[in-house]
């Protein structure tokens, strides 16, 4: 078995070197959908996620790509899978035909290195850029400098290389379904193709900056690919400054198996190689049966300093009373939401967004008409609403973040499914406020997972 598993990843890993060396010798052409060859199998970087899993049970064959040390500048050495792929430029854009003997802006290569602490192996990307693409950091700095920023380019993403239906979760989320157990891997094989596209069109074509982590089966955590619940990062000047030093801040989750993606590698380099001023630490009051779900409880206008609560199992009332005065926030805005069948809606961010000047939500799930009011009245003031339904709020319409792309230029991120069920009227609302909205087919992780595009981005504001 591990001979023939050996066998068919270095097959696997052959093919992918071989698509990527020839399309880096041409300049970066290559087809449109770069996921998938004519058959429809998985190709390059869902090769790769899909990889994970085999070589962490069985260790990676050594198979090297001949462009490495010509165009990195090392050797590709053993134990461990290099990729060299042509990159983007600054502003976001592919290389349009004619321009493919110009060198790439960057190249990234992507390698599983063995870890021996861990006693397994890795996925991690090693970044070269060139001044092209240091003209779109300082781009995003510059934007940053000027004062409090609604977005960022730089997240955290976690790939769901250990992803299954997680029974914890599905008590209180009621977009989730619930599959065959046995069927787990082949919804993970899906989810993880789903998740390269997702990737590329992030890295790719908006040109984020991402931190990419794995996980495995010994996390016994099988939603780790929702990073943002877990820990947020704020920026100095964050609400007009209130914050006052960069924060990292680590929350209290109401499923035992999400605690555990609290990592310490994780936080490590959460805490060490990007670095805060303050790190507060809300998970001590889990024991008490309160719990605060990042992100996912806590949509934030982060420039005017206001904090939106869908209060529900995972956001209680007083934990967020206390955020707002840590953080030094301006105001709180609570409220009870529900689905179309009046289950409480579990994350704040399924039923709405909020953007630099453009907010999405869905108005009809707030029953109580006071604290409908208020909450239009507050989103109206500092930004142009843009109303879903129910059924929008089921495709994860509300499930949308405003990311910065590698020129410092606020485009939305979303999965395909949600764009499709904007409106063209919507949509064109939400393009008066950004620059694109970048989308990837997610379907299966939302079917089984319960969380979207917005889920899978867990933001780093320095």
């Amino acid at each position: 078995m591990l001979s023939v598993a050996r066998k068919n990843i270095t097959a696997v890993v052959r093919r992918t070197a071989a698509v990527l060396n020839a399309r880096f010798e041409s300049g970066g052409k290559g087809d449109e959908n770069e996921n998938e060859n004519e058959n429809g199998e998985a190709t390059e970087s869902s090769q790769l996620l899909e990889l994970d899993a085999l070589t962490r049970q069985f260790g990676p064959p050594c198979v090297a790509s001949p462009r490495l040390e010509e165009v990195v500048g090392r050797v590709c050495t053993s134990p461990h899978v290099g990729i060299v792929r042509p990159a983007f430029l600054a502003d976001g854009v592919r290389q349009e035909e004619g321009e493919q003997d110009q060198q790439p802006s960057r190249v990234v290569l992507d390698e599983y290195v063995f870890d021996a602490a861990a006693d397994e192996y890795r996925l991690v990307l090693r970044d070269t850029r060139s001044a092209h693409v240091e003209a779109g950091v300082e781009a995003e700095a510059e934007v940053q400098g000027k004062g409090p920023s609604q977005s960022t380019n730089e997240v955290l993403m976690v790939a769901p290389t250990a992803f299954r239906f997680n029974a914890l979760a599905a008590e209180d989320n009621a977009f989730m379904n619930v599959e065959q157990e046995d069927a787990t891997q082949s919804i993970r094989s899906q989810v993880l193709r789903e998740y390269a596209k997702l990737y590329s069109e992030l890295a790719e074509s908006a040109g984020l900056t991402i931190r990419l982590f794995q996980h495995g089966e010994k996390h016994n955590a099988p939603d780790s690919c929702f990073p943002n619940n877990w820990f947020s990062t704020h920026a100095a000047s964050e609400a007009n400054g209130g914050v006052g030093m960069s924060t990292l801040v680590y929350y209290p989750m109401k499923c035992e198996n999400r605690r555990r993606e609290r990592r310490e590698d994780i936080k490590a380099v959460l805490e060490q190689a990007i670095g805060f001023d303050r790190v507060v630490d809300l998970s001590c009051v889990e024991g008490e049966g309160r719990y605060l779900e990042g992100t996912g409880a806590l949509v934030l206008d982060r420039v005017n300093g206001v904090a939106y609560v869908a209060l529900s199992e995972r956001a209680d009332a007083g934990l967020a009373e206390r955020w707002v005065e840590l953080l030094g926030y301006k105001d709180l805005v609570t409220f009870r939401s529900v689905d179309a069948h009046g289950s409480t809606v579990y994350h704040t961010n399924v039923m709405m967004a909020v953007g630099t000047s453009v907010a999405v939500v869905c108005l009809e799930s707030v029953v109580d008409a006071e604290e409908r009011r208020r909450l239009m009245e507050r989103l109206s003031a500092t930004h142009e609403i843009v109303e879903i339904t129910f059924e929008q709020m089921g495709a994860l319409c509300g499930n949308v973040l405003e990311v910065r792309d590698a020129a410092g230029r606020p485009v939305m991120a979303m999965s395909t499914r949600a764009y499709d069920a904007f409106s063209p009227e919507q949509r064109a609302a939400i393009l008066k406020h950004v620059h694109a909205i970048h989308h990837a087919p997610v379907d299966m992780l939302e079917h089984v997972g319960g969380g979207g595009v917005r889920c899978t981005l867990a933001e780093i504001f320095r």
